[in-house]
Order: structure tokens, then sequence, then C-alpha cells
């Protein structure tokens, strides 16, 4: 299946990275940690990544920019529409 929309869920240790296809069903759901997240994502097929905007996200979108990556900055007030469940 090909993931054409990840997104990325920011925390301090753990990081979620969630891919849908074309049609909307969900291809990739995967726990990463910081130092995983980068070699893994350098080994995707170029897509559409969305990420909650603050202040270390443009440093690792521009990271993701460099291997083809669309890279989608979401101001926080936005973000809450798109969560699925609650965070703790």
């Amino acid at each position: 299946m090909q993931t054409t929309v990840r997104g990325i869920d920011l925390a301090k240790n753990v990081l979620q990275l969630h891919g849908v296809d074309d049609q909307g069903n969900v291809g990739v759901r995967k726990k990463l940690t910081r130092p995983q997240l980068l070699p893994f994502v350098a080994q995707l097929a170029p897509c559409r990544i969305g990420r909650e905007a603050c202040q270390g996200a443009h440093s690792w979108a521009r990271e993701m920019r460099k291997w083809g990556h669309d890279v989608r900055l979401i101001r926080p007030p936005f973000v809450p529409p798109y969560r699925q469940s609650h965070k703790n």
C-alpha cells in the first residue's frame, strides 16, 4: 500500500507516525524514538507529512524536505480536530 499522507505526533521521547493512502485507509502506525525518526523518514517514498508547529519543528521539517517530502506545519490551535483520542 502506497501511503500518501503521514502525520507525526510530537513527544519528548516517543513519536507516533500515522500514514494513510488516497482512500483514507490506514497504512502505517509506528512508534519511533527521536534518533529513529530521521533514518526511517529518509527511506520512505516522498509524501506529504503533517506536523504540529513548535520550537524544533522547523529544523525537523528542513531535514525531511532534503529527501523530497512535502512537510506542512500546523499551528497548535488547529491541531485538535485531527486528534482521534485524548493525550496524556
